[in-house]
């Protein structure tokens, strides 16, 4: 006995991602039974135009959705800058929930919102994109028996995104991006299987309940995995590790969540800020010493003055070492600059 038609899509983009949705929304058909829901990475105080131009390149209308909105077929839904796009039961849920992979909206979570709600009828698509964004999304699409597609990462402009949750998850479709609306419209029509052969895996529940930040999940549950000794680069709380088919996953209790990948693009830009802190105080000692060493000079307290001037020339080593390294961009001088902040 089968279901429904695969008539939840869930597409998820990064950079060059506008120009992979444009082509995809315009190949697909005016009569697609079923609702298209986008995530594009998105500053979180940028303007967006992506429904606009969605709406005027191809057949079915696109439009930011509002918090509770119902989910019509033959429409396209837009993830709005700084909102996370889930999906529930008939309806849509627009929510400002905690960053995942360093990005609010992200793909992670409507792949995984998806997954739990609709199980079989879920078709998750991953699209030109940096990092690994999606990878996590679409194993939990197929852990409940949708259809995962990606773009050939060798066509995608960025790679990155295609190619991890190639690594990861078990794709049923890696498509050039000609051939994924066609592909879409025809899976639309396909019957979907039974969603008591896939039951919802307790943590991708609770995932979803973090999203949301539905209060007795965060006040009740902590993330699934083990603690680990790390630390959330967003609030500093603990954080817990998960694995997933290889895919080594954190998530802090009050839910922002990073692949192993994003972890260390958010550890690198917390390095680098703090590296640009200990340039300015290392600069502001030295003006201090300096200043120090004048007005010893001006009571005639020659020895004093000249331990003065040691420092502020040490304090000007130190702070033209770490910003040859922060100017650089060489990793392999990090510990160079480490020990001259000391």
């Amino acid at each position: 006995m089968t279901g429904p038609g695969h008539d939840i899509i869930a597409i998820g983009a990064s950079a060059g991602g506008v120009e992979a949705l444009t082509t995809l929304v315009r190949d697909l058909p005016p009569d697609l039974p079923a609702a298209v829901f986008v995530v594009l990475h998105l500053p979180p105080d940028a303007t967006s135009f992506l429904p606009r131009i969605l709406g005027r390149v191809g057949p079915l209308p696109a439009a930011h959705p509002t918090d509770g909105e119902p989910i019509v077929p033959g429409r396209i839904y837009v993830a709005p800058p700084d909102f996370h796009l889930l999906v529930r039961r008939g309806a849509i849920r627009v929510v400002r929930g905690p960053r995942e992979n360093r990005h609010r909206p992200a793909v992670d979570p409507l792949f995984r919102s998806a997954a739990v709600t609709y199980g079989p009828r879920a078709v998750g698509v991953v699209l030109s994109g940096a990092l690994d964004d999606g990878t996590a999304g679409l194993q939990a699409i197929k852990r409940r028996g949708g259809v995962a597609i990606v773009q050939d990462p060798e066509e995608a402009l960025f790679p990155s995104m295609p190619a991890s949750a190639l690594q990861f998850a078990a794709v049923d479709h890696c498509l050039p991006l000609a051939r994924i609306a066609p592909t879409l419209a025809a899976i639309a029509r396909e019957p979907a299987g039974e969603e008591g052969a896939h039951p919802v895996p307790k943590d991708l529940e609770i995932e979803v309940r973090m999203a949301e930040q539905n209060p007795a999940t965060m006040a009740a549950t902590p993330p699934p995995g083990e603690l680990s000794a790390l630390t959330c680069p967003e609030c500093r709380g603990p954080l817990w590790e998960a694995h997933d088919n290889g895919l080594l996953r954190f998530r802090c209790r009050v839910g922002h969540a990073f692949s192993a990948e994003s972890m260390l693009a958010e550890q690198s830009e917390a390095l680098e800020e703090a590296l640009w802190t200990a340039v300015n105080t290392l600069e502001e000692s030295a003006l201090m010493a300096a200043r120090l060493a004048q007005e010893a000079r001006g009571r005639r307290h020659d020895r004093v003055a000249a331990c003065f001037d040691e420092r502020t020339r040490e304090m000007q080593r130190r702070a033209e070492l770490i910003r040859q390294v922060l100017v650089s961009g060489h990793s392999d001088a990090t510990a160079d600059a480490e020990t001259a902040g000391k």
